[in-house]
């Protein structure tokens, strides 16, 4: 079936929202419509034990236990209930790059918890590819059909989602969209009726961060292009008000804050300032960032609401839009993340405690008692213990987000080990591809759970040749803008390198060295990466150049190996790369002494 711009179609996708009162209906002035928006939740059904930062009364800056699903739940009731007229939507990334307990049954106990939640619409995002287009389908339709190596339907029948999918950048081989584009969504009657229209889509990008066997089934193509289009069509087609889902997004510097603004960077902007006025709102996702913005402060010929609310679930960002139903036009709007504060935890740099500064919520049972059925279902296969390690790791922070940091260095030092069988010299980890810190118990143990959250994507191994000038290139990939967010790539012990971003593009890598000799140009070097990497992930496309591949192990199992070896492992701790200008750090924010906050 053809989704692609059908009018028919997507006029049978306007609903009939929750009614107003008598008095709102005759009363004169605009309606209220609520926009109850999450991003980038990632399965995360457990307490995720991260922080949310924000600014106290005294200007330091607070961390707030946030996230798991039954408070992400009690987040969500609380802002609905404040709007007679709502609808709860997502900007993608809800499934994909999970723990164990969601990932070791196909998300599936994602899928089901936004269901109960009440989800309605949700953009599809780079990571609902991860299992491919034919999962994806299942995860719209519900069935038991198997289309991965692991079994859907362990725990219970998959029912699918009951909320809807957009997805119109997505499209297939005969250039209808994968799952519509866009819906339509009408509150109230007569001349108090309004009518909020929905575009959903993905970032172009996304073709070079899935498998590559789904680009044989589906394409993707330019954002602005497509919402520009479709947002015209709504109004044509009766809507007061256009919102954009779409999984792209900003980062912000200064003093972190998630209804803060400063310094909005990255590859969002472009998109807006090609995006027609005819769209009201934008939520967006995949940096993992969480922010308000009034867009116009950036350009005042685009005067966009832009939000994130970070990732985890741990912030529902809760949108007020005012629509004049005698102007069919929004007439006021703002936005606000509502930290979803949960009990506090343990970590590495002390306990992080509750604060009286934002609500504390309470684990809605139903949901709870969901969660628990999976956890219980998952526990013999997440705690077992594979291993010892002398110490919790943590994932890098702030400025340092961009970076491997210690846990960077020992993945790659395990996968350097898990493949000297094909000949590898050096294995390189690309940061993004970390999810959590690695954690720890007293006893030194680690489990398969505890690996899993930090490697959470099943890549499997790949050592590849390269030349000299094709690594300089690979790492040059880095500190190009054009070509992505910056992200240091950590390597194995022995290869150190440094870069200077005062340097022109591709040529701020200034020194390379394995073994305290100078890497060679010309020369070839057996190297390590994963197969996501391997073929061209995040953009790196020199190791597509890469020759004599052979496959390895995968890169939890590489992991596993290496911890289980040498009880308990040591955390590598000398630095391998150096920042010779960390001051150019497009990531830097301002931050007390010691003070961390998760990206």
């Amino acid at each position: 079936m053809k989704y692609r711009f059908a009018p028919a179609l997507l006029a049978g996708l306007a609903l009939s929202g929750c009614a107003t009162t008598s008095a709102q209906r005759t009363t004169e002035g605009p309606v209220t419509v609520g926009i109850i928006a999450i991003n980038d939740f990632h399965g995360a059904l457990e307490l995720p034990k991260q922080s949310m930062p924000m600014p106290g009364p005294d200007g330091k800056i607070v961390p707030v236990p946030a996230g798991g699903a039954a408070w992400l739940a009690s987040a969500v009731d609380s802002v609905r209930r404040k709007y007679a007229n709502s609808v709860t939507v997502s900007a993608g990334d809800l499934i994909g790059g999970t723990p164990i307990t969601s990932a070791l049954y196909l998300d599936e106990p994602a899928i089901g918890v936004m269901n109960r939640i009440g989800l309605e619409y949700n953009a599809v995002g780079n990571h609902e590819f991860d299992l491919g287009v034919a999962e994806l389908r299942r995860k719209q339709r519900g069935g038991c059909q198997q289309h991965t190596a692991r079994k859907p339907c362990q725990v219970e029948k998959f029912g699918g989602s009951r909320f809807s999918f957009l997805a119109a950048n997505t499209l297939n081989r005969d250039g209808s969209t994968l799952f519509p584009a866009t819906a339509l969504k009408s509150f109230g009657s007569g001349r108090r009726k309004v009518t909020v229209g929905i575009i959903g889509m993905t970032l172009k990008e996304t073709s070079g961060l899935v498998p590559v066997e789904v680009l044989s089934d589906v394409s993707f193509s330019d954002e602005a292009d497509n919402a520009n289009l479709l947002a015209a069509r709504l109004r044509a087609q009766g809507a007061d008000a256009v919102m954009l889902l779409i999984h792209q997004g900003g980062r912000t510097s200064g003093t972190p804050d998630p209804n803060a603004c400063e310094n909005l960077s990255d590859d969002i902007r472009p998109i807006l300032d090609r995006l027609d006025t005819t769209v009201d709102l934008v939520v967006s996702g995949h940096t993992h960032w969480a922010y308000v913005c009034d867009y116009s402060a950036y350009n005042p010929a685009k005067p966009f609401l832009l939000t994130s609310g970070g990732l985890w679930g741990k912030a529902v960002t809760d949108i007020t839009l005012e629509i004049d139903p005698a102007t069919n036009r929004v007439v006021n709007k703002k936005a606000h993340n509502v930290i979803v504060q949960s009990p506090s935890y343990g970590a590495s740099m002390g306990r992080i405690e509750n604060t009286s500064l934002v609500p504390a919520f309470e684990p809605r049972p139903d949901v709870a008692d969901y969660v628990a059925r999976y956890v219980s279902a998952a526990k013999d296969y997440s705690l077992r213990r594979i291993g010892w390690l002398a110490g919790p790791i943590d994932k890098m922070e702030g400025p340092l987000s961009n970076t491997g940091g210690p846990l960077g260095n020992l993945i790659a030092d395990a996968q350097l080990a898990a493949t000297a069988g094909a000949g590898a010299q050096i294995a390189f980890m690309n940061p993004f591809g970390i999810r959590r810190s690695l954690v720890v118990a007293p006893d030194y143990s680690v489990t398969f759970g505890d690996l899993y959250a930090v490697q959470p994507f099943n890549n499997e191994l790949v050592t590849l040749s390269l030349t000299g000038a094709n690594i300089k290139q690979m790492l040059e990939r880095n500190f190009d803008p054009a070509l992505g967010p910056e992200q240091v790539m950590t390597p194995s012990a022995g290869f150190t390198y440094s870069y200077d971003r005062s340097q022109p593009i591709n040529s701020r890598i200034v020194a390379m060295s394995l073994n305290g000799v100078p890497v060679d140009a010309a020369r070839s070097y057996r190297v390590t990466v994963s197969n996501f990497l391997a073929n061209g992930g995040d953009g790196y496309r020199e190791f597509v150049k890469g020759e004599n591949r052979v496959g390895g192990v995968a890169d939890i199992s590489a992991l596993e190996a290496w911890l289980k070896a040498e009880p308990p492992r040591a955390i590598p701790s000398a630095s391998r790369t150096t920042d010779l200008r960390p001051e150019l750090n497009p990531n830097n924010r301002t931050l007390p002494p010691g003070q961390k906050y998760r990206r």
